[in-house]
């Protein structure tokens, strides 16, 4: 009887421990996807010979986008914006601080 106690109390025990090792590796995730999201983008933007992806700085966070610095004119913002949105796991692209020199 008291074995099968023990093993029961054990067992209560490891959920609590799983479903926060869940959280931790979900967490791990979300961030390795931002980061490889934002590596993309970049790079989309570097091998673009229309957009002076040097000037442009992008970040990441829960999928969302985030693009600032200058561009030259407002056809390479939308552009930038286009080539953004286009990537794998963007779920929106906040270009507010994007500006034109235009």
């Amino acid at each position: 009887m008291l074995a099968g106690q023990a093993m029961a109390e054990g067992t209560r025990a490891a959920q609590p421990v799983m479903l926060a090792a869940e959280t931790t590796l979900n967490k791990a995730e979300d961030a390795v996807t931002d980061t490889w999201i934002t590596s993309k983008v970049k790079s989309t933007f570097l091998a673009d010979s229309n957009l002076s992806g040097i000037d442009i700085k992008v970040e990441t966070n829960k999928g969302v986008v985030s693009l600032s610095g200058v561009v030259a004119t407002s056809a390479e913002r939308d552009l930038a914006i286009a080539k953004a949105s286009e990537i794998k796991g963007v779920k929106a692209v906040a270009a507010d601080a994007l500006k034109t020199a235009d």
